[in-house]
């Protein structure tokens, strides 16, 4: 393999770190994985760079609440250049294109200038997440809303809102409003159920007050899924509440229908039915980045995500790691979650700490399930548990409870309750800027 693309910017390249320097080791990624393993290592020991067009770390559990303006946007961020964590990394905004493994080098992409600079390594850590999968179904990259990244939760609030307006105007034709007034979810998933319920709290606490002129009867959230279920990784029986408490919410569930094609203003299903939509939410699970696809490393077949031992050294290649869900260990399938990269995150920083002072010997990742948990609207939750299986007001008590001590700074866990309190006083904000 060969990083041969025209560099705008050349950064000093060197094979090997000079004999008793520290280690240049470079992280790909600031997500779930490589944020924890950033904060957990001995930054004394390497030279460590971290590459990612995303300046902060997301705590994607809590995103459909900022889609519905139940929280701020700002409150669920950490930003990467003023975390204590990460005072002695240098960080670059951009994205990893190529990588030689033979002479230890990215070839990086500003993400703002578009020029691109070369990026040595003694040891590489990828953690470049995963993108929205589509399974290459026409028309959705064009025209439907994903519910990924802090600037997706934005463009789906701003249509949101933008799709209430204009259907409280009075020139709107009452079929158009209908259309407008029409909200599909694809995926039911933990990302698609919750934010279907956060939708229709929106809706119900505070949208339908603020526009009058947008019937009730004319409002329509509907949710599908192509398997039998929503929620497949839950415990049956709790999935059969969690049923029941969307559709006395309003919400549609469309189970076993497969989407075969998105258009501007409809969704075509499988046999020929139209779903109309002002505001269309893809939520189906995730796929390869261009990064992962490009790399020359080996891969899964499906997944395409790179191929790792329990140590999460990537199969046959020296001083490249994998974590999160870009990555798949070889004896051990793993579900692509928060959980399962954060746990990882911890695990490498601890051997690679064990690595610069000259201990080799660890065990390889074992994987700690905790439990799952998530939100079905009008304040029930389900939480299933090795120990717990439990569904309703407490469980969502529980919920907010467990993202709470999750959230990684004091000023996250100081900014979100504020926020759950203003709601709770003022209600949602329905003004679009």
């Amino acid at each position: 393999p060969s990083a041969s693309t025209q560099l705008d910017s050349p950064l000093p390249s060197r094979a090997r770190s000079p004999p008793g320097s520290r280690e240049r080791l470079v992280v790909l990624g600031t997500g779930w994985a490589a944020y924890r393993m950033v904060r957990d290592l001995d930054t004394e020991s390497y030279d460590v760079t971290v590459v990612s067009p995303r300046n902060h770390f997301l705590f994607t559990p809590l995103l459909p609440s900022t889609a519905s303006g139940t929280i701020d946007f700002r409150s669920i961020i950490e930003p990467i250049r003023s975390s204590k964590h990460m005072k002695h990394i240098q960080y670059y905004q951009a994205k990893a294109r190529e990588l030689d493994t033979d002479a230890q080098e990215l070839v990086c992409h500003g993400s703002l200038n578009g020029r691109h600079f070369n990026l040595p390594y003694d040891k590489l850590v990828i953690a470049v997440g995963a993108a929205c999968n589509t399974f290459g179904i026409e028309g959705v990259k064009d025209h439907a809303h994903f519910m990924k990244e802090l600037g997706d939760a934005r463009r789906v609030r701003e249509r949101l809102i933008n799709c209430f307006e204009l259907a409280n105007m009075p020139s709107t034709p009452p079929e158009e409003r209908r259309r407008l007034l029409s909200f599909v979810i694809v995926g039911g998933g933990p990302t698609g159920v919750e934010f279907a319920g956060e939708l229709a709290d929106f809706f119900w606490q505070d949208l339908h007050k603020a526009f009058p002129r947008a019937p009730i009867n004319d409002v329509r959230i509907t949710l599908v899924e192509a398997s039998p279920n929503i929620l497949s990784a839950f415990d049956k029986r709790l999935v059969r509440g969690a049923m029941k408490t969307i559709k006395q919410q309003g919400i549609e569930l469309r189970t076993e229908a497969i989407v075969e094609e998105v258009h501007p203003e409809h969704v075509l299903l499988k046999g020929g039915e139209k779903l109309p939509y002002g505001l269309l939410v893809w939520s189906t699970g995730v796929g390869p980045r261009k990064f992962t696809n490009a790399a020359p490393l080996p891969k899964t077949d499906r997944e395409h995500r790179f191929i790792v031992n329990d140590h999460l050294e990537v199969k046959g290649v020296q001083n490249v790691y994998a974590m999160g869900d870009c990555a798949a260990i070889e004896s051990n399938a793993l579900p692509a979650t928060a959980q399962v990269a954060q746990q990882q995150g911890a695990y490498l920083s601890q051997k690679l700490n064990r690595l610069a002072k000259g201990d080799e010997s660890s065990k390889g990742f074992e994987y700690n399930f905790i439990g799952l948990m998530t939100y079905v609207g009008s304040y029930r939750s389900l939480i299933d548990t090795p120990w717990v299986k439990s569904s309703g007001l407490a469980s969502w008590i529980a919920w907010r409870s467990a993202y709470l001590t999750k959230l990684g700074s004091m000023k996250q866990k100081l900014r979100v309750p504020a926020d759950w309190l203003r709601t709770f006083v003022f209600g949602r904000d329905v003004t679009n800027f």
